[in-house]
């Protein structure tokens, strides 16, 4: 049978001159056009074993002398591109390796610390090495990109909480009965009185006009008006289907529109104390902040504002916690009545983007719940904060762990194991100074207070020696103090560490409170499982110095805090332990676990004036935190069936108690979505509540303008970099983050760096809260630059969000001459966890897969000159050439066994 190539050929679009031609067509469709491949099916593959044998000795992952290509004349960048091949594919061979069962901890720990040095290597090399007919970057390749991070444009409109619900016409509750306060703006005080509007209905639009008669009388250019809150559509679970819910009625909110140069605060003169808790509820994490109003003091009755779920009775605010909040472990008052919040995040928010796992966010709110600011601790890798100290200045201590970079370029002794840190923000929560101290092995801070002379005092738990102690065993409790310094008046403040006092025995010890009182300095944790208190005095230094121990028996349990009031210590926490070593208790042990109250003398000795309270019932009653004000202690916590697990049902409780006698002054009880309901910390500030909550206002001056600079607005901290080399072959340039930078001098100093071939300017969101950002083009007829990533634990790129990469006016559009290919390679990869090793592995295989779209591209787009046997012209696509010089070779097969 004879078979018609042409017909066959012209299936493929292509024809030929003659049958005969066949033979020449197979001679150039296997003509070896590209060296081989290291991943060819021909290849002798690289033993995974042999790889991680390699780098662990110390060889460098990229090597591009050891590449020997099969084809002469070759263009270099085969070589380049085996040879990051051979390197990517050894760090893909130790995450695998990490992530097998039965490795040691030791071997575990050189793989991770091999991997992150070699991660660095790739970084820096991609950052050097041109190629010739390809460009490869770490990042991507695009014509524009432009930050996630923001920050908001300042604006002179504030809206309230929610005051209302239903139809604007309809009076409003919360405009009921006696409402007075004062609204000053600028320097004028202006008092309103909604007795004042007489027998008139108290619509949304009564009160508004009321207020703006009052304000205009002022001669001020401020004005009041109302902003609608559309209802939201509601879906819930029905066996597998969901169900949509009608959309709730509209919620109604004050807007204040101020104007430029006027401030505008609100205060009242009733007043009571306000207490704050935070919590988790439901069963996915999410967290809310709750205010309650206490008994007591001159404000009007309480009332729950439109909308709070779960709501009690004394209850006046309840706001979410932005997303990304992981764990919520401290909370304090600052003396204008605002909350500030230590959150873990394991992902930034929209606008304000984390640099590594997790990080810390010192987040500040006002009385009415609104979040005023975010500052984050700008951690390269992960960090957790544990406790937080307000001073009487203002100032506030934020202290934790960090594994990893903090300070730009200094990961500690082992860039795997946690470290100890206190950070130190003035009164606005911009950072005034961070130290960080760590043994060698892992330790971490978890109570932190202001001593006198400014002085901060950090305690936590050690595996090893702390810098300037002994270790003692297993893990130790230590305190140390730090001491600030400035070398001019207008010079940076400096944390300076000072003397550190190392306790404990040969087991397990902790320190999980703290508190100072003038020379005095009381520490409180578990020490081989027993309850433990002691006190220090402060030297003329600072340093302290064992004075006192106190041993109450076992613990089974743990401290909620510590606290010194009129000459007594004060301890809290929960305990299975129905006999702790404070004589005979004036509230007996319920079962289960209880909270706890225990008075003692100052000098720590056993005295008639011990106090033992435990608070709680049959089941498991829990003391997440405790603040001690005016002689009461408020404690709050959860209770739950005894035995039951963290999935069964929880009621939280806030308790106001008299430690003398035992006696619950006040309480409440709440659930919440799932019935899960689990406080966390506690917060009271004085005069904190008042007829402004059930208006949505906050006490005090409105936030009208947002931190400019970029240390303060996002993650970044001083030191932070990355490189951007200019695609005219000018040199790569480093751009390094300042105290004082802001969107605008970045944009100028990323301009210089790219040689002008980059333009970079601030542009603002079209919506709402119009948040200004940093976009980056290719200049008009330049060649663009590469914006690479910085060093490990410096890098700026992801507190900025941008990904490195190439920003050229052809990046991503289809080229004859070139192609551009981005790896997709974040340096912030580790193996640093199960979740961590997989990312990395599922990294490294699409940046091996990108390597090798690079070699096809760098290959000849055609087999030879094919005709297109419908239209005479050209052959169609790429991909229909090469099936038909497949094709051909395979006819030239059949020929010659024909």
């Amino acid at each position: 049978m004879m078979i018609d190539n042409s017909y066959l050929l012209g299936l493929f679009g292509t024809s030929t001159t003659t049958t005969s031609s066949t033979t020449s067509a197979a001679t150039t469709a296997t003509k070896k056009t590209q060296p081989t491949a290291p991943w060819s099916s021909t290849e002798t593959a690289s033993k995974p074993s042999d790889l991680v044998r390699s780098a662990l000795a110390g060889r460098r992952l990229i090597n591009e002398s050891a590449v020997d290509l099969d084809l002469a004349g070759a263009s270099a960048d085969y070589t380049r591109l085996f040879a990051l091949y051979k390197g990517l594919e050894t760090l893909s061979a130790l995450a695998d390796r990490a992530g097998e069962r039965g490795l040691s901890a030791i071997e575990l720990a050189q793989t991770q610390k091999r991997f992150a040095s070699g991660l660095e290597e790739v970084g820096n090399w991609l950052s050097t090495t041109k190629f010739e007919g390809v460009d490869l970057v770490q990042g991507v390749s695009s014509t524009k990109v432009k930050t996630t991070a923001g920050i908001e444009k300042s604006s002179t409109t504030f809206v309230s909480q929610p005051v209302h619900m239903g139809a604007i016409s309809e009076p409003v509750a919360a405009f009921e009965g006696d409402v007075r306060f004062t609204m000053t703006v600028g320097s004028q005080a202006i008092q309103i009185d909604l007795a004042d509007m007489g027998d008139a209905p108290r619509t949304f639009g009564a009160v508004v006009q009321h207020i703006n008669a009052k304000l205009g009388d002022a001669g001020v250019s401020t004005r009041v008006s109302y902003e609608q809150i559309p209802g939201e559509a509601k879906t819930v679970k029905s066996g597998d289907k969901t169900i949509t819910l009608p959309a709730g009625p509209d919620q109604w909110a004050f807007e204040i529109q101020g104007a430029v140069g006027e401030t505008v605060s609100f205060s009242a003169d009733a007043v009571s104390d306000a207490v704050y808790v935070t919590q988790g509820v439901g069963t996915k994490g999410v967290d809310q902040l709750l205010k309650f109003q206490a008994d007591g003091g001159s404000a009007p009755a309480a009332a729950a504002r439109v909308g709070d779920a779960f709501a009690v009775d004394g209850q006046v605010g309840q706001t979410a916690l932005p997303e990304g909040v992981g764990t919520v472990r401290a909370s304090a008052t600052a003396a204008d009545g605002s909350l500030w919040v230590v959150a873990d995040l394991t992902a930034g928010d929209a606008n304000q983007p984390i640099k590594g796992k997790s990080d810390v966010a010192l987040m500040k709110f006002d009385s009415a719940g609104n979040l005023v600011s975010t500052r984050l601790l700008g951690a390269a890798s992960e960090a957790s904060g544990f406790a937080i100290a307000v001073g009487d200045d203002g100032r506030v201590a934020v202290a934790g762990s960090v594994t990893g970079a903090l300070e730009p370029g200094k990961s500690g002794a082992d860039q795997t194991v946690a470290d100890s840190f206190v950070t130190v923000f003035d009164a606005t929560g911009a950072e005034m100074w961070t130290q960080r101290r760590g043994a060698k092995a892992e330790d971490e801070a978890t109570a932190v207070s202001f001593g006198p002379d400014g002085q901060v005092y950090v305690a936590g738990r050690a595996r090893s020696a702390m810098p300037g102690a002994t270790a003692l065993g297993g893990w130790d409790g230590y305190v140390q103090a730090f001491s600030e310094h400035q070398t001019t008046p207008i010079a940076p403040v400096q944390g300076l560490a000072g003397a550190v006092a190392q306790f404990g025995g040969v087991g397990d010890d902790s320190v999980q409170a703290m508190t100072v009182s003038g020379s005095d300095l009381y520490t409180a944790g578990v020490e081989n499982g027993r309850m433990v208190v002691r006190h220090f005095t402060l030297g003329e230094d600072g340093a302290p110095v064992l004075s006192a121990t106190r041993d109450l028996g076992l613990a089974q349990g743990s401290i909620a805090g510590i606290a010194v009031d009129n000459g007594r210590v004060i301890l809290t926490g929960q305990t299975e332990n129905a006999a702790l070593d404070l004589g005979a208790p004036t509230t007996a042990h319920g079962g289960g676990s209880d909270a706890f109250i225990a008075v003692m003398s100052a000098d720590l000795q056993p005295a008639a004036s011990d106090r033992l309270t435990y608070v709680g019932g049959e089941g498991d009653d829990t003391a997440a935190d405790v603040v001690v004000k005016d002689g009461k202690v408020w404690i709050t916590g959860a209770n739950r069936a005894a035995g039951a697990s963290d999935a069964d049902p929880s009621q939280g409780y806030l308790s106001r108690l008299d430690p003398e006698t035992g006696a619950v002054e006040w309480s409440r009880t709440w659930t919440a979505d799932n019935a899960q309901a689990r406080p966390a910390t506690i917060a009271v500030a004085s005069g904190g509540a008042s007829v402004l909550d059930r208006l949505g206002l906050p006490q005090g001056e409105i936030a009208q303008t947002n931190a400019k600079l970029l240390t303060q607005a996002t993650a970044l901290r001083v030191g932070d970099q990355f490189t951007v080399t200019p695609g005219n072959g000018a040199r790569a340039v480093t751009v390094e983050i300042t105290a004082k930078d802001t969107l605008d001098t970045l944009a100028k100093k990323i301009v210089n760096a790219s040689s002008r071939q980059l333009k970079a300017t601030v542009v603002t969101d079209k919506t709402a809260p119009f948040m200004q950002r940093l976009e980056i083009t290719a200049e008009s007829n330049k060649a663009g630059a590469v914006i690479s990533s910085g060093a490990p634990g410096k890098d700026a790129l992801g507190a900025l969000g941008l990904t490195p990469g190439l920003i050229s006016t052809t990046a991503g559009a289809e080229s004859k001459d070139r192609k551009a290919y981005g790896l997709s390679l974040p340096n912030t990869l580790t193996l640093n966890g199960k979740e961590a090793i997989k990312a990395s592995i599922e990294a490294l295989a699409s940046a091996i897969s990108t390597v090798r779209s690079a070699y096809k591209g760098l290959g000849p787009q055609t087999a030879g000159t094919l005709t297109n046997s419908l239209t005479g012209k050209g052959g169609s696509t790429a991909y229909y050439d090469t099936q038909a010089a497949n094709f051909q070779a395979a006819l030239a097969r059949l020929s010659t066994t024909a």
